[in-house]
């Protein structure tokens, strides 16, 4: 299994796998085909209370990082279905919409996984 991260922007490609957004919100400008989402996983992510607070200010990443994964450890039935997911495709990316490519919910969501299925 792998587990790629992507911004929702970029082409599809065959390499992406299972796709799934993982943001609460539907990114601006994007048709639900051009997407070629397998599965919008609104319920991952981030509480509209910590993303609003957050507001992609690098300067709170540690602390959005921290009270997000607090949420990952308690959403258990999401994170579950997740995994179902993961256990049965060989790689699985993560899409979201935001422009930083580092300080995003997927890279948290990503980080969370391999350490708790490893």
């Amino acid at each position: 299994m792998m587990i790629k991260v992507k911004r929702v922007y970029e082409p599809a490609s065959g390499e992406d796998g299972y796709r799934i957004l993982v943001d609460r919100l539907w990114p601006r400008g994007v048709s639900k085909e051009r997407a070629r989402l397998n599965l919008w996983l609104k319920e991952i992510a981030p509480s509209s209370h910590l993303r609003q607070w957050f507001s992609h200010d690098p300067d709170k990443w540690e602390k959005f990082k921290k009270d997000y994964l607090q949420e990952l450890a308690k959403n258990h039935e999401t994170v579950d279905k997740l995994t179902e997911i993961l256990n049965s495709q060989k790689t699985v990316t993560l899409l979201y919409g935001t422009k930083n490519q580092q300080l995003n919910e997927a890279v948290i969501i990503k980080e969370f996984l391999e350490k708790n299925l490893s």
